[in-house]
């Protein structure tokens, strides 16, 4: 347990019926980069039961913010979804991870890819000033099976925009793109498609993704981290960690909706 705080839950949101967000108590001994995850859990039978969690709160803020997925039948997440505001968390004293852009070579536009709860790393990049002052612009996109799992969208859309310190950036900078697999709406369809159609850089009226200009996080499913870096690699990007930055980076240890 030594390498545990137990922090207390602030506040939960529920999406939907399989989604929601919880933030809780900051220990001021707790530091992490914008895009890291940490472990988080319960005291289940005397034993800590833990799964590793993407922050989706930039490091300045007081608090720490998960984004989760209800799996009935999980053995974290069944718990977890009925937490309740002054509820104890286990949080995890060292964070580490992949999606930070150190790990990245300089480029002109940084991609953020994600799919269900794999947004969580990039809502603390997009309120990172840093990733403002890298890039002349950010692409956010999300990928879910309905239109009520795109979260955060208020947030992203108004909020952000509006901010007091970070809006004009946001304003000039962040360009964000929902998508939805199973329902109808504005755009539709699975990222891979959408990049490999020309679909994604004719919407949003950039150039098509390409390793000497863009760089890019991979976030979510295990389908779409396979398949979005074969696509990429296959146009000459290349994987990129601490020891060796390249043109896009991945995060395996997220467990995303695939968490229990």
């Amino acid at each position: 347990m030594s390498n545990l705080i137990e922090e207390k839950v602030t506040s939960v949101h529920h999406w939907t019926d399989n989604l929601f967000t919880f933030t809780t108590t900051r220990s001021p001994t707790f530091r992490y980069e914008n895009g890291h995850f940490t472990m988080i859990g319960l005291m289940v039978e005397g034993k800590p039961l833990l799964r590793a969690y993407s922050v989706a709160s930039p490091n300045y803020n007081e608090e720490l913010e998960f984004f989760s997925i209800k799996v009935p039948n999980g053995p974290l997440t069944s718990r977890l979804q009925h937490l309740k505001v002054g509820d104890g968390v286990l949080v995890g004293k060292k964070a580490s991870g992949t999606l930070v852009v150190d790990n990245l070579t300089p480029g002109k536009r940084l991609y953020l890819l994600s799919t269900g709860t794999g947004l969580a790393p990039f809502m603390s990049l997009i309120r990172d000033p840093a990733v403002y002052e890298k890039y002349e612009t950010v692409v956010l996109t999300h990928t879910c099976r309905t239109v009520g799992e795109l979260a955060y969208q208020q947030l992203i859309t108004e909020e952000l925009p509006n901010d007091e310190f970070l809006g004009e950036e946001v304003k000039a900078k962040l360009r964000y793109y929902p998508t939805v697999t199973r329902e109808h709406y504005k755009t539709q369809g699975r990222i891979t498609d959408l990049i490999t159609s020309g679909k994604l850089a004719a919407d949003l009226g950039l150039p098509e993704l390409n390793a000497e200009e863009d760089r890019v996080m991979l976030c979510g499913s295990p389908e779409m981290l396979t398949d979005t870096q074969a696509l990429l690699e296959a146009r000459g990007f290349t994987m990129g960690r601490a020891s060796a930055p390249g043109t896009f980076v991945i995060e395996k240890a997220f467990v995303g909706s695939a968490e229990d």
